[in-house]
């Protein structure tokens, strides 16, 4: 629990609570001020009845006694005729600050003016409560601050107070300060740097004697690169360790001389000199090598960089050599061969030397040069200044222009030459090129040979020409694949091998007629270098080989043949078919069975049904055949290697139409793979079956065209038998009930409802919500009903019914399919009930919100608009008459 509150804190707070009454209020203590500065007195008034523009007077007694008028906001002449002379001249004037806030303003303080200065508020209230006045002493000395620069140790040659230094150098300057005061005052003292029209503030000496960095000198400062001390009994001098390009401008002292009066601080005056004004100049600083220079492979590499400088101090040079290949240094970037840090310790490769000849001269040293060293040389130089605490700052940059280096070495000397030893005849033989390497020349022990295959193919125009890569090896003999030949080579169709030291082959297992075109390989030799890595040195190409054969195009002929050409229906169909073929290597058939309804058969008319397959690996797959009860109905089989046979059982009516083989050669390419050489389609043979049975009708009828939404939609599918009567236990039918959502059958039918000849029903599966059913009402009757109607049920309705009749031998038969005409449902909707309920709801929401509404205006005009009586609130701002005081 907290320590509860003082009492006569309660009590001065409750007094507050009940009084509520004025304050005026001036700063407390005493205002002490130099003669010849500006004296301001804030003046306040605290009103609890709430803010309002308030009028201040001022008066002034210079021994506390009686005081005279000196100046007001609301009255004229109001002013003494001592002062009213210093208010027209705008010595003395007022400045409100705020309705209730005002200052007073005497420029250049005169002793005179020290005394007792009063601030009171005109009384306009009935009840006079709290404070309407104030008085502050006013304290006026004389000016006793001296404030000088200092002469500078070394100015700039003609430039008055200018100082010119070098980045890194050292640099101090110094002020004057002192005070003859008769009371106990402190000085404060601060550094400030101007850019411009901008300050920044450097470094400051306090009041109370501590030192505070300004903004971007804190790190200096705490690293005593930047310091202020006291010399003498009056002297501050600002000294940096080392100049940076930030320190230019001119620097000015600042002092201000403060006063502690009841514990608070005044300052009384300020005064500033400008001191000096510092220029850095640039460091001079230029780095040059050589000329360009030739060198023997073997030899040394001997490259000095010179450099020259304006700084005579204590500076430490930074030396870094580079290399590129080209004189551009950024494209592609330089590589660092040796570098000399600032504490002169050599940074290098067993092969790379730099030494210092000299305060201004650096060398390098490159033993054992080879190819690899071509290029271009440049040195790079930057100058340190060393700092405290072991830091060092860097003054100056320059880079040399680069150097070019040309190291002549014996290229080696050869010759390339590439021959087929084995040339193909045919596709899928095997192709060999050998490329060899002869008259070899110079050629020692640490140079090695590698090869890469390249394929171009011939081309109409001749200015296009691309070459793919098949092959390449490595310096290290590392074999890598193009895009062409990676898939294949591991495949093993290419091999790459090298037969002798100085012959490399390239192997075709299985040639295609896609690999018909030029061949050629480049020899390449490759150096080996210092650090054990090899260097391509010299490319040799070969001249092309060309790979062709004449190929003649593939010939496949087969015919279809029937060896019993009548038959009835039941018995077995027989088909067989003989292939024979040209220009085609080791062929393979695979065979296909395919019927094609004939063009009286409505259903399907010229569509073409694959029925059972045969592939060149000899694997039998039935292909569109569905019929469930014959699955076994249809076999085929390899008679000879070049001759098949179908068979198809127990024939139906409904088989008719023209079978064919559909035959494909196909040639083995890489093992195991195939490759489609040709296909060719077999003469038709026809089944046809010659009856005299009933002929078969179907008609769609519907007693509800047109229904209401929700309402039974019924529709009659109705077979007709012409011709010979049949026994309804002969026949059995298939009826299936389509719908087409359009008005003129453009679009796809949908599958409702389907009865086989067992009575089984099947029911497809749709988007909306209707229940379908479907029965068989009579023997040549079947009956489909929509429940529950719905938009999404209009549209055209037909049945398709498939015969099955009985044969004097007692198996069934199925007949062709037929189609009834279609019949045009329209599904309308009852406006009546749709908007019923919509209605209803309205109705009963606008008068629930008409009551709610009433209800509301009824409790604000008895509640919330009640009048109240305003009392005419005094004017304020004038002065209440005598009779009343």
């Amino acid at each position: 629990m907290g320590r509860p509150a003082p009492r006569p804190l309660l009590l001065a707070l409750l007094w507050l609570a009940l009084c509520r009454g004025r304050v005026v209020r001036v700063p407390a203590g005493n205002l002490v001020r130099v003669a010849g500065t500006e004296l301001v007195i804030p003046c306040n008034v605290s009103d609890y009845d709430g803010p309002s523009e308030q009028n201040f007077d001022w008066s002034f007694s210079s021994s506390g006694g009686s005081f005279v008028e000196l100046a007001s906001t609301w009255e004229v002449g109001f002013g003494a005729q001592l002062y009213r002379e210093r208010l027209q001249r705008g010595e003395i004037l007022l400045r409100r600050t705020a309705n209730d806030a005002v200052e007073l303003h005497i420029k250049d303080v005169q002793p005179s003016d020290q005394g007792h200065y009063k601030c009171s508020t005109p009384s306009t209230d009935a009840t006079v409560q709290g404070n309407y006045e104030d008085t502050v002493q006013v304290k006026v000395l004389s000016d006793a601050l001296h404030v000088a620069a200092s002469p500078l140790s070394s100015p700039g040659p003609g430039l008055g107070r200018s100082l010119s230094l070098h980045l890194g150098e050292p640099f101090e300057l110094r002020c004057e300060a002192a005070t003859t005061s008769p009371l106990h005052t402190h000085l404060a003292l601060r550094w400030e740097l101007r850019h411009g029209a901008t300050r920044q503030r450097v470094l400051a000496l306090t009041r109370e004697g501590r030192l505070h960095p300004g903004p971007g000198y804190e790190q200096r400062y705490h690293g005593g690169d930047v310091r202020l001390d006291t010399v003498g009994s009056d002297g501050y001098r600002l000294s940096v360790t080392r100049a940076l390009a930030a320190d230019q401008g001119t620097y000015r002292c600042v002092v201000s001389e403060w006063i502690e009066e009841q514990g608070a601080w005044q300052e009384i005056q300020e005064k500033a000199v400008d001191v000096a004004t510092v220029v850095i100049q640039p460091t001079v600083l230029r780095a040059a090598v050589g000329r360009n220079v030739s060198v023997a492979e073997g030899k040394e590499l001997d490259l000095s960089c010179n450099i020259t400088t304006d700084r005579a101090d204590d500076v430490r040079p930074e030396v870094t050599w580079y290399f590129s290949r080209t004189p551009d240094r950024t494209v592609p970037g330089p590589h660092v061969l040796a570098r000399l840090d600032r504490d002169s310790l050599v940074h290098s490769s067993p092969h790379v030397a730099l030494s210092h000849v000299d305060a201004r001269s650096y060398h390098l040293l490159v033993r054992d040069v080879s190819k690899e060293n071509s290029g271009y040389y440049s040195c790079h130089v930057a100058l340190w200044v060393p700092g405290h605490n072991r830091s060092s700052h860097k003054v100056a940059e320059a880079t040399s222009a680069p150097v070019g280096v040309d190291v002549t070495w014996l290229e080696p000397d050869y010759q390339v030459y590439l021959n087929a030893s084995k040339v193909p005849e045919f596709s899928d033989d095997l192709t060999e090129l050998e490329c060899r390497v002869v008259d070899k020349r110079s050629m020692e022990g640490s140079v090695r040979v590698t090869v890469s295959w390249y394929y171009r193919v011939n081309r109409r125009n001749d200015d296009v020409v691309t070459s793919e890569l098949l092959a390449a090896m490595d310096g290290d003999w590392t074999l890598k694949y193009g895009e062409r030949s990676r898939q294949r080579a591991r495949d093993g169709d290419f091999i790459f091998s090298k037969e002798r030291a100085d012959t490399f082959s390239f192997r075709i297992q299985r040639t295609t007629e896609e690999d018909r075109g030029n061949y050629y390989c480049v020899v390449s030799a490759w150096t080996r270098q210092r650090n054990s890595s090899w260097v391509k040195s010299r490319d040799v190409f070969s001249k092309p080989v060309h790979i062709f054969w004449a190929s003649e195009d593939s010939v496949l002929v087969v015919k279809a043949r029937q060896p019993k050409p009548f038959f009835a229906a039941g018995n077995t169909f027989e088909m067989t078919c003989k292939v024979s073929s040209q220009n085609i290597k080791s062929p393979r058939y695979s065979v296909l069975i395919t019927a094609e309804k004939p063009a009286g058969d409505l259903s399907s008319p010229n569509e073409t049904k694959y029925i059972i397959s045969l592939d060149q690996d000899a694997v039998v797959r039935l292909e569109n055949w569905t019929d469930a009860s014959r699955v076994d109905g249809v076999v085929l089989e390899k008679v000879q290697e070049d001759e098949f046979r179908y068979r198809m059982y127990h024939t139906q009516v409904s088989d008719a139409g023209l079978y064919r083989c559909v035959v494909t050669a196909w040639s083995p390419v890489r093992g195991s793979l195939w490759r489609e050489a040709a296909t060719s389609l077999s003469n038709p043979i026809e089944i046809d079956f010659q009856t005299s049975g009933p002929i078969f009708n179907a008609s769609v009828y519907s007693d509800t065209p047109s229904v209401i939404r929700g309402d039974l939609i019924k529709l009659f599918c109705i077979v007709t038998v012409e011709g010979a009567a049949l026994d309804p236990d002969d026949m059995a039918f298939d009826v299936s009930w389509f719908v087409v959502h359009s008005f003129g059958l453009d679009k796809a039918p949908i599958l409702l409802s389907s009865l086989d000849r067992k009575g089984i029903v099947s029911t497809a599966r749709r988007d909306w919500k209707s229940d379908l059913s479907l029965e068989r009402v009579g023997v040549l009757e079947f009956l489909l009903q929509v429940h529950g109607s719905e938009d999404q049920d209009f549209g055209n309705y037909y049945c398709s019914v498939a015969p099955w009749v009985k044969s004097p031998t007692g198996s069934w038969q199925k007949e062709a399919e037929i189609y009834s005409k279609p019949v045009f449902i329209t599904v309308k909707m009852d406006v009546l009930n749709a908007f019923k309920y919509p209605l209803l709801i309205g109705v009963g929401l606008s008068t629930v919100v008409g009551l709610l509404s009433c209800l509301i205006g009824y409790c604000s005009s008895h509640w919330c608009c009640k009048k109240e009586v305003q009392e005419t609130r005094r004017e304020r701002r004038r002065l209440m008459s005598m009779e009343m005081d």
